[in-house]
């Protein structure tokens, strides 16, 4: 998908998070605390940044184009509370559970399918091309 030069680094964060959601939905007994790790590691050095990205700026300026009450952009915004609570547990927790793993590979291959399917589309369609 052709995507605007603008949201081309945020589609590239999203490539990286979905092979990190497969590894997640992968987890066996063996590799639990390696994928575990790993989300981590992308979670601290990339993942939330993006979100603040997404949350801060991309958002508001598609608010000054767009309806900031748009069901896409609510429901993107939830998917970020729910990621940063499953985010926060597995960082928490003294052993994660495959369950736990599997959930938030899962949620998060699914939210950045919602962006880059939906939630980029609407904003590319909303603002100029210039901003």
């Amino acid at each position: 998908m052709r995507r605007s030069a603008a949201l081309a680094s945020l589609s590239r964060d999203h490539h990286e998070a979905l092979v990190l959601a497969q590894k997640l939905r992968r987890a066996t007994p063996a590799t639990v605390t390696t994928s575990r790790e790993s989300f981590l590691a992308y979670w601290q050095a990339h993942g939330q940044n993006h979100f603040r990205l997404e949350e801060e700026i991309l958002f508001p300026a598609y608010a000054a184009h767009g309806d900031p009450h748009h069901a896409l952009i609510a429901r993107a915004l939830c998917d970020h509370v729910a990621i940063r609570h499953h985010a926060q547990a597995l960082a928490g927790a003294a052993e994660p559970t495959l369950d736990a793993l599997h959930e938030l590979g899962h949620q998060l291959a699914a939210h950045v399918r919602l962006e880059e399917r939906r939630v980029f589309p609407l904003i590319e369609q909303a603002m100029p091309s210039d901003e």
